[in-house]
């Protein structure tokens, strides 16, 4: 809903990023590549202001208006209250006489300017939108025409109390006419869509400038979904600053819970690192039923595992999830790596927490979250903005990160584990000829901490953390030697 200062864009994200809308009576420039959703947008902002009980009116240069309205239809809307002018370039037939003297597309040009500003007056619209810009500047065929057009454009709305977005395609031979456009408008809004190696279309917008307006700057993701643009607001951890009383999290392991001086602590992140198979789900899963058992809201982002294996497997664990789930303590969200945007992730993240007062957050596993932010540099300031807001926000953060390889010398894509507040580490090793597991914690921030390795078992009658492998040498290696001088010396005392 528009207020007297600023008129809203009919999007909260977009909202969000302009700290409450644009302007009024200004004119914008929205700039995009074809099918990045800038009539979208248009339509959006027209709708929301036919809410307000503005008038608003569709300017539409290249698409016919049964286009627009098809699209409109695809959204699920009715442009009953917007008034659609159709201007479509080259219908206008020039007489010959006419084009001996002038270039037809100069008098093409001053026709239906003319014409736009004619109904402008006529219909006396609160809110307009001109799609697009694109074929002024092919009738204008020079740049020095085309910028005293768009200047003559925004002399002519800033007289009339109305609201102007203003779209335009960009190519890249119009490189150099962008930046020309760019200093004239009031505020600039660019939006990009690009398709990766594989997985769906990304797209991501940024405010290049709002004059007067200190808005939240920087690339943020959008996606186009049936019901307009949905745009996810870059997370900006400084801005949900608070004290955190510390409290620490018992996982219902007692033996585990002694091994980190009595528990994980609240608004920490936890990680828990080891080979594939070693146990890291189930431990993580262990400290989201906790949570849910003590009354607490658990949310648990998937990336890998399908929601039917993590039931299967907690039942056979002895960990009942559909019981609370069905009290809503505890929700479950799969993730497809390759249809996700990470601005969409950290958006999810935001509304468990905001909306659903989640106060234990599993991420399993933070290799799929790599997948969706192939970029190292960019994975690491989304995972610290992240943690960061978590942390502030008082939440118990549980992420799970695989290593690769089984026994001795594990390697990671990427580190992170300095970004976490208390790591775990499980491995493999073999005794007897057999293959066991251990746990220990490798560091612990916010307070002391065991530096025992234990034995580690997952069965039936749940997960289990033995004694420490005190007659043991070389557990992290894989291949440990039994130390029977530490056997005897346990004996005497």
């Amino acid at each position: 809903m528009s207020t007297d200062g600023v008129a809203g864009t009919g999007i909260e994200g977009l909202d969000h990023i302009l700290v409450g809308g644009l302007p009024r009576n200004r004119v914008y420039l929205v700039q995009g590549d074809p099918g990045v959703g800038k009539t979208t947008l248009g339509l959006q902002f027209l709708l929301e202001g036919h809410r307000a009980g503005e008038k608003g009116m569709y300017v539409t240069l290249s698409e016919s208006a049964d286009e627009l309205h098809a699209v409109a239809s695809s959204h699920g809307w009715s442009l009953d209250g917007i008034h659609v002018y159709e201007q479509l370039i080259g219908d206008t037939e020039l007489q010959e006489e006419e084009t001996t003297v002038f270039y037809p597309a100069e008098i093409e040009l001053g026709e239906t300017v003319r014409a736009i500003l004619m109904e402008v007056d006529r219909v006396k619209p609160q809110r307009v939108v001109i799609d697009s810009l694109s074929e002024i500047r092919l009738l204008a065929q020079s740049s020095l025409r085309y910028r005293k057009q768009i200047l003559a454009l925004k002399q002519f709305f800033a007289g009339r109390k109305a609201t102007v977005i203003c779209l335009d395609e960009r190519t890249r031979s119009s490189e150099f006419h962008d930046l020309q456009l760019q200093s004239v408008p009031h505020g600039v809004i660019e939006l990009e869509r690009f398709t990766p190696p594989y997985g769906a279309a990304r797209r991501r917008m940024q405010l290049v400038k709002i004059r007067g307006l200190n808005f939240r700057d920087g690339y943020h993701d959008f996606s186009i979904l049936t019901g307009g643009l949905v745009v996810y607001p870059r997370l900006i951890a400084a801005e949900h600053r608070s004290v955190v009383k510390q409290e620490q999290l018992p996982s219902g392991i007692r033996p585990l819970d002694a091994m980190l001086g009595g528990g994980v602590d609240r608004g920490t992140s936890t990680l828990i690192m080891g080979p594939a198979g070693s146990g890291k789900s189930a431990l993580a899963t262990q400290y989201a039923v906790a949570a849910a058992a003590r009354g607490e809201q658990a949310a648990m982002f998937l990336f890998e595992e399908s929601i039917s294996s993590l039931l299967n497997r907690s039942a056979a664990l002895g960990m009942p999830l559909e019981e609370h789930i069905e009290s809503g303590l505890l929700k479950i969200r799969q993730i497809d790596p390759a249809q996700l945007q990470p601005g969409e992730f950290a958006h999810l993240v935001r509304d468990a927490v905001e909306d659903h007062h989640t106060r234990v957050l599993v991420i399993d596993s933070l290799n799929g979250f790599l997948n969706a932010v192939p970029e190292e540099k960019f994975l690491l300031l989304h995972l610290h903005e992240l943690l960061s807001y978590l942390g502030q926000n008082g939440v118990a953060s549980i992420l799970v990160y695989a290593q690769h390889g089984l026994v001795g010398h594990m390697q990671a894509p990427i580190d992170v584990s300095y970004l976490a507040d208390c790591v775990l580490l499980l491995r493999y090793f073999e005794a007897e000829g057999r293959i066991h597991k251990a746990i220990s914690v490798v560091k612990k921030r916010s307070g002391m901490h065991e530096t025992a390795i234990r034995a580690f078992q997952m069965g039936g009658g749940g997960l289990q953390v033995g004694e420490p492998l005190s007659n043991y040498r070389g557990v992290l290696t894989g291949i440990p030697t039994y130390d029977h001088t530490l056997s005897s010396e346990r004996q005497g005392e």
